[in-house]
């Protein structure tokens, strides 16, 4: 590891007006948005089914980002004509594309999942002995 600094130029499109990148991460950069259209991404989901496949997630926080989500044309909720009616929620389009770089994030977490481990142990072991 070094102590020292990469130089790295952002393109002229991450400024912080009009940024589309800005604005996607602030949707899916919270991790119950990622886990939600992770699930999503294998199947469809009823409320409660998604609930349970998502570890720790409060009611009101799935309801907060199933919005969002939704708002942003990346799922879609259907109601089902049944007694008592059902609502099930689904990927769209282009929610199913956005698991192309969620699928290249997961990948690249789970090979650097041992560096960035030793990397924090390092850098927390410095700073206690400083």
């Amino acid at each position: 590891m070094t102590d020292g600094h990469t130089n790295v130029t952002a393109p002229a499109h991450f400024g912080a007006e009009g940024c589309s990148l800005k604005d996607v991460l602030e949707r899916v950069g919270d991790k119950w948005s990622i886990l939600v259209v992770a699930a999503l991404a294998r199947e469809p989901y009823r409320f409660r089914a998604l609930q349970r496949a998502i570890d720790g997630i409060s009611q009101r926080m799935l309801t907060l980002t199933l919005q969002r989500l939704e708002r942003d044309g990346l799922i879609s909720r259907t109601v089902i004509d049944m007694r008592p009616p059902r609502v099930e929620y689904a990927l769209t389009r282009a929610g199913e594309s956005l698991t192309v770089p969620l699928r290249a994030l997961a990948d690249w977490a789970e090979e650097h999942r041992g560096y960035i481990a030793e990397s924090r142990a390092l850098w927390d072991s410095n700073r206690s002995g400083a």
